[in-house]
């Protein structure tokens, strides 16, 4: 039986794992143009993310406490193809009520595009993460990537990007 503060760290680490995968995931699949931001037209599509890599850093007092860190990587998959990939940390700024600031940069060979999150636990059943800008293609992105939890390595999104 795992003691209670062993199960509030899997309880806020899995939440924290759900919000980074959407921090940045959806943006990458349609590049906005310079063009695209003059007309102000929304994109909605979605996205699965599917995890490879996570880690978590205990940096303070022994157990889930302000400062530790979740760093996710997970690869972008569109219609069954990958279609990027990214990379989230989030950072505990509150353990009880439990809170998280996450951070995203995601990657593709048109830019760059960050996001952000703060994520208050429990996690509702779907969060929006804010597109707070971006490089290359994505230098103008705007909106929002909702994710809902599919699992405990895979997220759905949909996103909204208006330009």
């Amino acid at each position: 039986m795992l003691s209670t503060s062993r199960k509030n760290r899997v309880r806020y680490l899995t939440a924290a794992t759900g919000v980074a995968a959407a921090l940045t995931v959806g943006v990458a699949v349609a590049p906005l143009s310079s063009a695209d931001m003059s007309t102000r037209h929304e994109q909605v599509f979605e996205l699965v993310g599917k995890q490879t890599s996570l880690g978590d850093l205990d940096l303070g007092t022994a157990g889930v406490s302000v400062g530790d860190q979740r760093v996710i990587h997970e690869d972008l998959y569109r219609d069954g193809k990958k279609v990027g990939d990214h990379s989230v940390v989030c950072t505990y700024t509150r353990v009880e009520p439990g809170a998280l600031q996450c951070l995203g940069t995601f990657s593709l060979p048109e830019g760059q595009i960050a996001a952000q999150a703060l994520l208050h636990l429990p996690p509702p059943s779907s969060v929006d993460v804010g597109v707070t800008g971006g490089s290359g293609d994505y230098r103008n992105a705007q909106g929002f990537v909702r994710t809902v939890p599919a699992g405990e390595t895979e997220r759905h999104f949909t996103v909204h990007l208006t330009g």
